[in-house]
């Protein structure tokens, strides 16, 4: 009697990548033939309810995906819905006998996860991997067993007993096939997931995402190229431009990252190489410690989940956000704040589904303590319009910008948003590419238009400033008393 072959579900999420994939490494180790599927579901806070920028970015990685694994003969099917109950029809469809996926760390998917697992536990083997990050965040602990808040002893602590980090797995060099299933259960699986990306409806109707995509190479292979170039071009100089953002001094990894298209693993072993930490350069220890920024994010998230939304520190529940702000809050969405540094970020963002990370401090800091608008609002913006949005780094981001969150810059650390452009963009390179109406000012004024003659001001089509910068600082100041104790 013939033995029947043993079929694995993978489950693909936040990690669009053939290499360094535990899940498809294992499945492809312990099973006869696969499944492999997407699902776009409200309820992921990952990559399945994403926002507008990410969607667009979502779908181009889908389809490099989809591609990369049709060259080694696998299909890659696409369901919209809730993903435990097209889990559990597609192992009834198919006789799985084990489900395969990488774990994602925000607090929907955490809930989901461990429900639908409790589920098919029952009647399937289910198996869940880390390839998003280098250390498990309920790993990294403080010898009391509490979640670290402050950076700077996290990154002790991992630096001195964690590295030299795991190693990226490798595929098999022969990978299973498609399961072989009869007619009619290839119908059936055919209802519940289809073979065609544009059935999940990530694109906009309107074509306005062309433009922002330009910017970019998405996939697997762009991601590990980008890398690449990063060491290459810009890591050497990496401590003392990465805070310029006219210059290409950053890796560009974020977007990259966030779906899954490399891995920290990965990025962290070809920066390393056969090295030590202590054997690193400056820059190049500067870049790592980045990278552990971003594992600091997602403890975070993982051990604080009400942070999505809510202050760290709970203080922060009881300030008084200026009133009727929503003219104010659509200025600075598009840009048009009348402060050049701010509208440069903004326009960037909107432009390209990205910003500078030094600006992004500067955008934040102003919409939050120069408009007195919840970080929030700013949160949920981003949220929408980066192609990185990453809920981890995103809300850290806020959080650190409101002096709310942990390890944040304290509230009264308001940055002036004039002596950040003179500092970082000393001639206005950045602020003249993304603010074209302010080409022909000088770099003495170009991060202070409004201190221009009447005649020069008045020949600019560029607005006035939305608040006056000390004014609003003091009144930030005060707001920020009433709290405080």
């Amino acid at each position: 009697m013939a033995k029947s072959k043993r079929i694995g579900v993978v489950w693909f999420r936040q990690d669009l990548r053939l290499s360094d994939n535990p899940a498809l490494r294992f499945a492809a180790a312990e099973c006869d033939e696969l499944i492999l599927l997407f699902i776009a579901d409200p309820a992921d806070g990952s990559v399945g309810s994403v926002g507008s920028a990410s969607s667009v970015w979502l779908h181009h990685s889908l389809a490099k995906l989809t591609y990369d694994l049709s060259q080694k003969g696998l299909t890659l099917r696409f369901a919209k819905g809730a993903s435990g109950d097209i889990l559990n029809h597609v192992v009834d469809c198919t006789g799985a006998s084990t489900v395969y996926w990488n774990r994602c760390y925000d607090p929907q998917s955490i809930r989901r996860d461990k429900s639908i697992k409790s589920e098919l536990s029952a009647r399937v083997s289910v198996q869940s991997f880390n390839a998003l990050l280098l250390f498990e965040p309920f790993e990294t602990l403080k010898s009391d067993g509490t979640p670290y808040r402050v950076f700077t002893p996290f990154w002790k602590m991992l630096s001195t007993t964690r590295f030299p980090v795991d190693k990226p797995v490798r595929l098999p060099r022969t990978l299973p096939g498609d399961a072989q299933l009869s007619k009619a259960r290839i119908n059936q699986l055919n209802t519940l997931a289809t073979t065609e990306l544009q059935d999940l409806k990530l694109l906009p109707v309107k074509p306005w995402a062309d433009s922002m995509m330009s910017h970019w190479h998405v996939g697997e292979k762009a991601a590990m190229k980008t890398l690449r170039s990063f060491i290459k071009s810009s890591l050497a100089q990496y401590n003392s431009q990465r805070d310029v953002p006219g210059v290409e001094g950053t890796s560009m990894l974020s977007p990259h990252l966030h779906f899954g298209e490399i891995s920290p693993r990965q990025v962290i072993a070809l920066v390393l190489g056969s090295n030590q930490l202590e054997q690193l350069s400056v820059d190049e220890l500067t870049f790592v410690k980045e990278v552990v920024w971003r594992e600091f994010a997602y403890s975070l998230l993982y051990h604080f989940p009400e942070t999505v939304d809510k202050p760290l520190d709970k203080r922060f529940e009881q300030f008084a956000w200026a009133p009727n702000t929503d003219d104010h809050f659509k200025a600075w969405c598009l840009g048009q704040t009348g402060v050049p540094i701010v509208d440069a970020g903004m326009r960037q963002l909107y432009a390209t589904g990205w910003m500078h990370n030094r600006v992004r401090m500067i955008v934040g800091s102003y919409l939050i303590k120069n408009l007195l608008i919840p970080w929030q609002r700013g949160e949920r913006w981003f949220r929408d319009t980066l192609v990185d949005a990453d809920m981890a780094s995103n809300v850290m981001g806020w959080q650190w910008c409101s002096g709310s969150g942990a390890d944040a810059a304290p509230f009264f650390r308001i940055f002036n948003p004039v002596l950040q452009g003179e500092k970082f963009d000393q001639q206005g390179d950045y602020v003249k590419r993304w603010v074209p109406e302010l080409e022909g000012v000088t770099a003495k004024f170009i991060h202070k238009p409004w201190e221009l003659s009447d005649s020069e001001r008045s020949a600019l089509d560029y607005p006035p400033p939305l608040v006056d910068l000390k004014v609003s600082r003091q009144r930030a100041l005060d707001a920020f008393s009433a709290i405080k104790s």
